[in-house]
């Protein structure tokens, strides 16, 4: 079939009214389950685009972005986006927001639903395992956060190098005996190259690696912090200020205040809460912003893939 038919040969082909075809598209609760399904068929096996006159039917703004972050709770991605939604909302678009919990599947459904409704592109909070196909798919209407990606446009955390400040610093308090907690390996970016970035330090000290790995939650970190602790432990390295504060509360139960603890994230509360500890600020709310510039450049014209390693905020 011609990937050039209009909302009305859709509706010929199915049986339906137009209108039936522009709910369906606009993903309307409203229509009935069989109804839906025979037009999406019509439209996957004709590789129907709607046009960009019709966005108008979405019954909202002309101007619409899709972000997939990650977790709704995660104090790190709700500061990208905040300055996502600023940049967007300061280009007139709006923002329909929606949380993949790490979920390979559910991304890829809300990446469908995101579809339906016609948005003009999206960002994503990417992880490993995210199925970078799909997003692919998207062209030059996707900007991933957070992720190794060389297949869309991109920008990523520089993961070795929150760490090696978090050291560093350490370093010029004269603190040489440090453990490290971090997050299970498999993710490749929070988990192995945070973890790499603290074994190869050890390396070139000539300092034994003493870590444990678990979950991104401080309940994990907190009973981690006794298989790393020993009575010379000077400082315990978090992989972020989650697992930071599952350290510092486990610390403070077990009479270890001296040990300094430092994380990753530059969370305002925590330094509110406990001052002394030191957070490397990876520049979530720059990456935020960066990201919602490049979306919209590529939608404005700029076919180009960019890839950004978004370097930490000195404090």
């Amino acid at each position: 079939m011609s990937k050039k038919l209009t909302i009305l040969d859709i509706a010929k082909l199915a049986g339906v009214g137009k209108s039936t075809v522009s709910r369906v598209l606009t993903n309307d609760p409203k229509v009935k389950p069989q109804t839906r399904e025979k037009v999406e068929l019509i439209i996957r096996e004709s590789g129907y685009i709607p046009l960009k006159s019709a966005q108008s039917m979405r019954g909202g703004s002309q101007k619409l972005i899709g972000v997939i972050i990650s977790r709704l709770d995660s104090p790190s991605e709700n500061r990208s986006v905040g300055s996502i939604l600023n940049t967007l909302y300061a280009a007139g678009y709006d923002v329909v927001i929606m949380e993949s919990q790490f979920d390979r599947d559910k991304t890829n459904e809300h990446l469908n639903v995101l579809k339906r409704r016609n948005v003009d592109g999206i960002i994503v909070f990417g992880f490993t395992g995210c199925d970078e196909q799909a997003l692919a798919e998207w062209g030059n209407r996707v900007v991933a956060i957070a992720m190794d990606t060389q297949i869309v446009s991109s920008i990523n955390y520089d993961n070795q190098g929150v760490i090696e400040m978090a050291l560093s610093y350490l370093e010029r308090h004269s603190i040489t005996r440090i453990a490290y907690i971090g997050v299970d390996p498999e993710d490749r970016t929070t988990g192995l190259a945070r973890l790499n970035a603290y074994q190869v330090w050890c390396e070139q000290k000539r300092i034994k690696p003493r870590f444990q790995t678990g979950k991104l939650s401080h309940e994990s970190a907190y009973c981690l912090v006794d298989k790393v602790l020993q009575s010379d432990t000077q400082a315990i390295a978090c992989a972020s200020d989650t697992i930071a504060l599952g350290v510092i509360k486990r610390l403070q139960e077990i009479g270890r205040e001296d040990v300094v603890v430092t994380g990753v994230g530059g969370n305002e509360l925590l330094s509110f809460l406990f001052p002394k500890v030191f957070s490397v600020d990876p520049g979530y709310a720059h990456a935020g912003q960066k990201a919602a510039n490049m979306l919209i450049g590529q939608l404005n014209g700029n076919n180009s893939l960019v890839h950004v390693t978004q370097q930490p905020i000195q404090r």
